[in-house]
């Protein structure tokens, strides 16, 4: 008789970012598959769609650092894991992942971890903390570059026995798709975000913090008005500084000191991403350091988009460049205004071009499905094992 499969995922907050929608992803999908599907966090926005009759949920202090409250957590996790029977615990995030591994260690329950970013270290210390990350009987990167970031630095933890292979991040391509478009939703968010009529609409979403790169576009979308004389157009910047007060300060000054107020709007959140998508005419990703993944590329292509990202990271996995979208030195603002203008130059027929290039490519290496069913088959593979 097959042993039924009950994974439970630890995430620290199930926001909507690519490593908790990930997770919001496979849970369910588990969940169909007839496996047991199971959720630990603190908490988050993402909480309330998740199908609480599919996906058992469990709300602890997985977020904290603070190693008393780590060893707590491994107590309640250790009974969760008994009481549940589960046998794959799936960690996403360094804190949580030692109270994982300990608890694991505690109830003998195959760890699986999913290395979701560079984790910068500046010391021993802090190599050996992200080093847990390895420490499970598989560690799942999310693209090429996050493999390649983990053998070049962290390879005196990596041995035999232990798997390291690469699945890549997927979306909806369903849901991020301009079929499901309103036309009446449409036009309700550019009433909202009052938006004119026949201007270029450049969006680039992202949390407001340096390395997202909002200073870079900024200075871009000034270039873009002084070297090419272009002004008719409308920069959505879309996302939360989430706290960080004194770095929205000075993007607010550097649009006062570039005269570009009226051109550039700051939107906190939309609870709709493909429709912000659908009133872009080109979706920017200005990031200073690596993605991991570069889900903004994905999204934007799936949705048709002409997507100009940096040319780091895992942008350089997911763009086909010049064809379904443009790479641009990730430290040159005046290279990005180059990409913009020649963005905006391009007839509707070249635009359809480049947005049916990227809806093919992410459709086809990118979908969801494909991401939870590897997960699923590596699942399985454990517990042979």
């Amino acid at each position: 008789m097959t042993t039924k499969i009950n994974v439970l995922q630890v995430i620290p907050k199930l926001g909507y970012g690519g490593a908790e929608t990930g997770c919001y992803d496979i849970a369910h999908y588990l969940a169909e598959k007839e496996c047991g599907s199971y959720i630990v966090t603190s908490g988050g926005e993402l909480l309330k769609f998740v199908k609480k009759k599919k996906v058992g949920i469990i709300k602890l202090p997985v977020h904290s650092k603070n190693p008393i409250i780590i060893l707590f957590n491994v107590i309640l996790l250790s009974i969760y894991i008994l009481l549940k029977k589960i046998n794959i615990v799936h960690a996403r995030s360094r804190a949580p992942a030692w109270s994982c591994y300990i608890a694991c260690l505690l109830t003998n329950t195959k760890l699986v971890t999913t290395f979701h970013g560079t984790y910068n270290y500046k010391n021993r210390f802090k190599k050996f903390y992200n080093s847990i990350m390895l420490r499970s009987k598989l560690t799942i990167a999310g693209s090429n570059f996050i493999f390649n970031h983990i053998n070049e630095n962290y390879n005196e933890y990596l041995n035999k026995k232990k798997k390291l292979r690469v699945i890549f991040r997927g979306i909806n391509v369903d849901y991020f798709s301009q079929k499901n478009i309103s036309i009446l939703k449409q036009e309700k968010l550019k009433r909202e975000w009052n938006l004119e009529a026949n201007k270029i609409i450049i969006l680039m979403p992202g949390r407001l913090t340096y390395w997202k790169g909002q200073e870079k576009l900024i200075e871009a979308l000034n270039i873009l008005s002084e070297d090419y004389n272009f002004t008719n157009f409308q920069a959505i910047l879309l996302g939360s500084d989430q706290g960080r007060k004194v770095y929205t300060k000075k993007l607010f000054s550097l649009v006062e000191r570039y005269s570009l107020t009226k051109k550039i709007k700051f939107i906190s959140h939309c609870n709709e991403m493909p429709l912000a998508y659908s009133l872009a005419d080109v979706v920017v990703s200005a990031s200073i350091e690596p993605e991991a993944f570069g889900r903004v590329a994905v999204e934007a292509q799936s949705m048709g988009k002409p997507i100009i990202a940096s040319n780091i990271g895992g942008s350089k996995e997911t763009i086909l460049n010049k064809k379904s979208g443009f790479l641009y030195k990730h430290d040159d603002p005046r290279e990005l205004a180059k990409y913009l203008n020649i963005v905006i130059q391009l007839s509707q027929e070249e635009l359809k071009l480049i947005g049916n290039e990227g809806r093919k490519n992410i459709t086809k290496k990118f979908d969801v499905e494909v991401m939870c069913d590897s997960n699923l088959r590596e699942y399985k593979k454990l517990l042979k094992n």
